[in-house]
């Protein structure tokens, strides 16, 4: 006899079936079957039965309750699977012939070892174990709430599989079929509109890939109100562009179980890769060649979105992360990214170097830290044998997460890695020093690489490094970064017109990014034309409506966030002005600030990307800072903190937000 468990609950003795009642021994029998072997307590058995305000008899009436079970038992011929009273509560006993929940995990992990060839026929041996809906006759509030998503959840995850085996050996239609259902049984599980999109592409369908986008778009906007995965929106412009997906599409899924016998029966959840600083949101689906470097080793992870969780990611086979991120149709920086690399292979085995090599990447927001960072680390990733890690240090709200947070965090990456060697950290985004430096003691080896608006003089000062500070790119790579984003037949058709758009760009990655993503969804809108209407508002138009992150105005207005308001309300009015060069007097004059004081406020406004310094006193603004400060500006022109007065005798300015402190 074998208990059916993945289904109405019943028992059968391989010829007949007996689905049991609806009853509260059938809901007790049940609670014991989903933790087979495990003591499950009285407690727990109780609230399962009457739920959580059981009545005072409940005791008395749950053994009354077991002894119904036993006499089932008896009566099926069953007897050395009795309910069993231990010390705390009772268990039932079962193994892979007497229960098919047992038996489903079993072929899951003998699909695990078993060769490619026959991992799709045993894992679709165990998903025909599941018959109808689940504990349908089990009347069990507690365990519809508790017990049947997380196993139903098992069930996806090999189906999951089972698909991507289907995708990557080009069954795309017979994926078709089980995506079908799936995706209308569970219209918000991105996972298999994903697939079921790449499956309808690479069978022909275009149309109705891009029809089934706009269904999830539009159940997520509409239920949730919030937008597609960052893999589904790169996946419907690698679909735009017709990009040839073939298996490869398939093989990079890092985010399903590669061998299904890992899958954990508890809940679980993962996490997102960060965005890039240069605006790109979570790594695309489909690289575009760089014909510079060899990066056809580096797969591309995807998984389920977790706003606000923090990403740990190491790149190829070794540790249990996904890989790094990549940016497609990374450019220029060619001279930053030599820098780099021999930075960091020089404390390879061999090297010559005893000191732990740290890198710090600073520039104004959007300018391409995090992909410069990213690039790097995939480059150098064979001199770091046991992996690289993405630790990102601020949060999507630009709040920055507690240093010890993300040192605990590193900890425990590292004591899951595959070793205490060579290890390169990648910190993103730092806002402050002191974020870094638990960090740079939570390992003894490998090298670091840290991003962040700010300069961080304090940090290279206590640990040493070198510091990369990027600007814009000149106008010969931002063209190639269009070509590499747009495709080269796009722009040889307008050759003269790459430049002006780049211009009116400001020769900003992030601008840049926006300005090729918005050209690729409009295939006949002409560039010099989407120049034109761009240098009209080149602020508030770089921005993508679906995709709050890829925004020119809302990557600057966090920037100014982060800022103590005074610092803020400086950079406003300075950079709407127009004075430029920007110098101490000037700046003195213009906020009725003391020199020195406005010396300070400037070496703080450069500190933090928001200038950058030209010769030696002179300083100037990014355009697109420029242009966006206009704007900002506006709604307070004639405003002056309290601040940015002219201070009273006997007190300094405050840049730190708080009020002038008075002095002796």
């Amino acid at each position: 006899m074998r208990f059916q468990l993945l289904g109405p609950l019943s028992v059968t003795d391989g010829r007949d079936v007996v689905m049991l009642p609806p009853s509260k021994p059938t809901a007790l029998l049940a609670a014991l079957l989903v933790r087979p072997g495990s003591v499950v307590s009285g407690d727990r058995l109780r609230d399962v039965v009457w739920g959580e305000e059981h009545p005072p008899t409940a005791k008395t009436a749950l053994q009354s309750c077991v002894l119904r079970l036993r006499r089932l038992f008896a009566k099926y011929g069953i007897e050395d699977q009795a309910v069993t009273a231990v010390a705390g509560g009772y268990r039932v006993d079962a193994d892979a012939e007497t229960l098919d929940l047992l038996h489903f995990r079993r072929l899951v992990e003998r699909a695990a070892a078993s060769g490619t060839g026959s991992e799709l026929y045993t894992l679709r041996s165990a998903l025909a174990l599941w018959q109808g809906g689940l504990l349908s006759n089990v009347p069990s509030d507690l365990l519809h709430r508790d017990e049947v998503p997380r196993l139903a959840e098992e069930r996806l995850r090999v189906l999951e599989r089972v698909c991507d085996i289907e995708l990557e050996h080009d069954r795309c239609r017979e994926a078709l079929v089980d995506l079908w259902e799936v995706t209308r049984v569970y219209p918000a599980h991105e996972r298999f509109a994903e697939q079921l999109i790449e499956a309808l592409y690479r069978t022909g369908r275009q149309t109705e890939a891009l029809a089934e986008y706009r269904r999830i778009k539009g159940h997520l906007r509409e239920r949730l109100g919030v937008d597609p995965r960052a893999e589904l929106q790169r996946l419907e412009l690698a679909i735009l562009r017709g990009e040839d997906l073939g298996r490869a599409g398939a093989a990079r899924r890092p985010d399903a179980p590669a061998r299904p016998g890992a899958i954990d029966p508890s809940p679980s959840s993962t996490r997102p890769p960060a965005p890039s600083d240069d605006g790109s949101a979570p790594p695309p689906r489909t690289q575009v060649p760089d014909d510079r470097h060899d990066l056809s080793r580096i797969s591309i992870p995807s998984g389920p979105v977790e706003p606000g969780a923090p990403t740990l990611a190491v790149p190829g086979a070794a540790g249990p992360y996904p890989p790094l991120p990549t940016v497609p149709g990374f450019t220029g920086r060619e001279h930053e990214v030599a820098s780099l690399v021999r930075l960091l292979t020089a404390g390879s085995p061999g090297g010559g170097s005893e000191r732990a090599p740290l890198a710090v990447l600073s520039g104004a927001p959007g300018i391409g830290k995090t992909a410069l960072a990213l690039r790097v680390a995939h480059l150098v990733s064979r001199h770091f044998p046991d992996g690289c890690l993405l630790v990102p240090l601020t949060r999507p709200d630009g709040s920055p997460r507690p240093a010890e947070e993300a040192a605990d965090e590193l900890r425990t990456a590292l004591s899951a890695g595959p070793g205490a060697g060579r290890v390169l950290v990648v910190l993103d985004d730092v806002v402050h020093p002191d974020q870094v430096r638990p960090l740079l003691t939570a390992y003894a080896y490998g090298a670091a690489i840290v991003t962040s608006r700010m300069g961080l003089p304090a940090l290279v000062a206590t640990h040493g490094g070198t510091v990369h500070r990027l600007g814009a790119l000149d106008p010969e790579q931002s063209r190639a970064l269009l070509a590499a984003v747009l495709g080269r037949d796009r722009m040889a058709a307008e050759p003269s017109a790459a430049i002006p758009l780049a211009a009116a760009c400001g020769h900003h990655p992030l601008a840049l990014r926006i300005a090729a993503a918005r050209l690729l969804t409009r295939p006949r809108l002409r560039l010099a034309d989407y120049a034109d209407w761009l240098r009209h508002d080149p602020v508030g138009r770089l921005s993508l409506a679906d995709d709050p992150r890829m925004s020119v105005p809302q990557r600057l207005d966090e920037a100014l966030r982060r800022l103590p308001p005074a610092l803020a309300e400086a950079h406003l009015r300075l950079a709407s002005s127009s004075h430029d060069p920007v110098t101490a007097a000037g700046a003195a004059r213009l906020l009725g600030l003391p020199e020195e004081a406005a010396e300070q406020l400037i070496e703080r406004l450069l500190d933090a990307g928001l200038l950058e310094e030209g010769q030696p006193g002179s300083f100037w603004t990014h355009e697109l800072l420029r242009a966006h400060a206009r704007r900002a500006a506006g709604s307070s022109a004639g405003h002056v903190p309290a601040l940015l007065r002219p201070p009273r005798h006997g007190e300094l300015p405050r840049l730190d937000g708080s009020r002038p402190a008075a002095v002796g």
